[in-house]
Formats: C-alpha cells, structure tokens, sequence
C-alpha cells in the first residue's frame, strides 16, 4: 500500500477544523501503522532478493575459492558500501572490506571475510565493538567428505537457510544501524569458509593477535570485541520458536532474551553455553560473551533442496525484530557485558554412540507436548524404517522416559546395535509404541 502524503495532509488540515482530537489521533494511528507495514514488507522483498542472489543456481553453493563465492563476496561487499559503513583496510572500493585469508593443509584456498564498520556514536563506548555476524560460504556442488548429507548426488548445494537466511538478516540489520546509530561500534561481519570449520572466524580473531598496518577501523585487539552476535539458519521458523545459545556467557543476557521473546511474542529457547558449529564458538573459545540465533534444522539442511522457496520470511522478518532489539540492548548497556564460562550444556556431547536413531531432534525444545520432537527423521535409517515419522514426539526410548536433548542422548549411550527396542512416541494424539531394530552409526 503506497500513500499520497500530500493528499495526507491537506486531508488532515481540513480535518483539524471539521473534527475533534480523538478523529486527528485516529488518523496519526493509520499513519504510522500503514508505514509500520509497508517497511516490514519491504524488509521481506529485500531479504527474500538477497537469499534469491546467493542461493541461485549461478552462485553454485559459494564454495570458498570458486567463482560463486566471488561473486557472493563482491554483492555482499556491494551493499555494504553503498550503505558508507567504514572499510577494514587500506584498499579501494570493495577490496577495503575484505580481510583474506589463506586455509588447507594439502590443498590451499584463498578467500576471504567481509567486514564492515558502523562506528559508535557515544563517545565513552565507541571504542567498544559488537560483532554482528553470519557466513556466506556453503558446499557448492557437495560430493564425498563435503558435509552434505547427500554425499552421492553432485549437484549445486544452494544453502538458501544455510546460510543465505543469515546473510540476508544481518544486511537488514547493517542498514536499520546506519539510519539509527548505535553507542557502541559495530562490526557487520560475514564469515567464510564457515563449513570447513569455522576457517573464517577463526583467522579473524588471530589477525587481531597481530599488528597490521593496512588494518583500519577495528578495534586493536580482541578486548575490543565485548560481544558477539551470531545468525545461523534463520530461515525456517515453526511455531514461532527461536533458539538462543550463549545466554550464560554474560549475567544480564539470558533476562535481556526471556524479555525481549515475551514482548514479540515468540517462543524463546535459551541455551546457556556459546558452543556448537557456527561461528559464534570461535569467539566463546576466547572468552567473548555471545548470542548464536537459529530458528533449527529440517530436511533439506546440507542438501540440493535447501532452497528459497522453502524459507519462512515472515518468520525471517521475526528473527530480524527480534535482533534489532537484542542488538540495541546489548550496545546501549551502561557498562560492557561480563564474561562468563559456561560449560558445555550437553554433557553427552563428546560421547561416541553405538546405535543410531537416524534422526534429528528438536534442540530448541519448542513443543509444549511432553517428550522431544523429531524434527528430521531420515528415510532409510532405522526409526524411518520402523515407522517414526517427522513431527513426532518421542516420549520414551526402551522403557525409559525422554524429555529433552539431555535425556534422549543418554539413552543412546546406552543402547546396543543389532537390538531392538521400543520407542513410545506421540503423534497428533495418538500415543504410538514402534518397535526399532537398532543399526551403528556410520563413521
């Protein structure tokens, strides 16, 4: 909906002598409401453009080193300066917001982060840094050892959720900052060859170990980072969940996510340590409080048909309020957010499974039913073949009851290949008790 705000307000001057202030208050409400949905719509079409670019079949999976991530890196670099945030070295035009790097024991590749800078407007904080980041890379055309979990079909990988949702979120971000400020000083970054380990972050923090006199805008060491803000996997919101890792690592986060999740309306999942397989963890390895935002795993997740037209982008639009909140919060705080160490929440994370499910669970917890969700359950693997399908809760595994991540877990670790035992699982209203052979994992 466009208005004519011209035709607004000589309509509105005829109506402050025609009618009383609660018709002129009324007609403010139309005002800034029909703006209000015009700019989130806006923000959509211009997410869903950017996850159309980088996912599209031209870019081939934006591998690191391949002409899909030059040109994923060029059009992120584009936006970022036409937006006039600050470059982070001495180079003209886009090259000033590349940071290069090289990575590969047998076989070298060279590519690069993207950073920009919007510097702080409080002068007691701006020398303090918030990193706002995502990766652009993902596995381009997959194949064997790539991580896709169609290791057999050579085809584009296009990482539409993974993790163009994230790309797509933080650039909204970088220019709803440009157009409002921020007190602190904040550094949009997109990481890359993120897939292969998280490379990019990873070089990011040890360039900060070292003196570069290219090196301009950022802070001069990493006590300059007081925190980081991670989006991966933004794309697939169900039932208004989102989950929220890190909310340990500093005293006042996990209360500034519960109110912020209240007053928008979602389904908040905290997790309180900062680990897991994104980029977030390079910086909780040294001591940098963080928040990692993802909306999940799905089927599609590291195959050929993880695409655009599979994203939420109301859900995206959510994820974007959501950070836009958290983002000012953490930049306006009157002093820099404490660190503090979290252990990993999994305590069964380094355990080595004998059996396999063949499925993955709902890590955020966001069913109100008793019992975790199956998210993903892969055809073929042994709970597929049973006859657990996606969506059903499982509530008990061998007799033993599972009501979270923790639990189903240590189930496993104490369950045999080659046997068979019954899972108690909760579908629609249906209470379903499948018998599953259980397999090994293939290593």
């Amino acid at each position: 909906m466009e208005i004519d705000f011209e035709k607004f307000i000589v309509t509105l001057h005829v109506n402050l002598n025609q009618t009383g202030y609660m018709q002129i208050r009324l007609y403010l409400f139309f005002l800034s409401f029909t703006l209000f949905l015009q700019t989130q719509a806006q923000n959509q079409d211009d997410m869903r453009q950017v996850v159309e670019y980088l996912a599209s079949q031209e870019l081939g999976g934006r591998f690191p080193a391949t002409a899909g991530d030059t040109l994923a890196s060029e059009f992120i670099a584009c936006k970022l300066r036409a937006l006039k945030l600050k470059p982070v070295v001495k180079e003209k035009k886009n090259k000033g917001f590349y940071h290069n790097f090289t990575y590969g024991k047998t076989e070298k590749r060279t590519t690069h982060n993207i950073f920009a800078v919007l510097p702080g407007k409080d002068k007691r904080l701006r020398n303090e840094f918030i990193v706002v980041g995502s990766h652009y890379d993902h596995l381009g055309m997959g194949g064997k050892d790539s991580g896709s979990r169609r290791p057999d079909t050579l085809a584009v990988h296009p990482g539409a959720d993974d993790n163009a949702s994230g790309d797509a979120v933080v650039l909204e971000l970088a220019k709803h900052f440009k157009k409002v400020g921020s007190p602190r000083s904040i550094i949009f970054a997109f990481f890359g060859a993120e897939e292969q380990g998280l490379v990019g972050s990873k070089f990011f923090l040890e360039w900060l170990k070292h003196e570069d006199q290219h090196r301009i805008n950022l802070p001069k060491d990493k006590k300059g980072i007081v925190a980081m803000v991670n989006l991966d996997m933004v794309g697939r919101m169900r039932g208004q969940a989102l989950s929220v890792s890190g909310t340990g690592t500093s005293s006042g986060f996990k209360s500034m996510v519960e109110d912020i999740g209240q007053e928008s309306g979602l389904h908040v999942a905290c997790i309180p340590d900062g680990y897991g397989p994104s980029d977030q963890a390079s910086f909780v390895a040294v001591d940098i409080p963080v928040l990692f935002l993802t909306t999940g795993g799905h089927m599609e997740y590291h195959t050929p048909a993880d695409i655009p037209s599979t994203l939420n982008y109301d859900g995206m639009q959510q994820t974007l309020d959501f950070s836009k909140e958290l983002i000012s919060r953490l930049s306006g705080m009157p002093t820099a957010p404490d660190y503090i160490s979290v252990p990993s929440t999994n305590s069964m994370k380094h355990a080595k499974f004998k059996v396999t499910l063949g499925l993955m669970p709902d890590v955020m917890g966001a069913s109100d039913k008793p019992g975790l969700r199956a998210d993903i359950v892969v055809a073929g693997k042994p709970a597929h073949t049973a006859g657990i399908r996606s969506g059903d809760i499982i509530q008990e595994i061998d007799g033993k009851a599972v009501k979270d991540i923790n639990e189903y877990m240590e189930r496993l670790s104490e369950l045999k290949a080659g046997t068979t035992i019954p899972v108690k699982v909760l579908r629609g209203e249906e209470i379903i008790i499948f018998e599953v052979h259980l397999t090994p994992p293939v290593r």
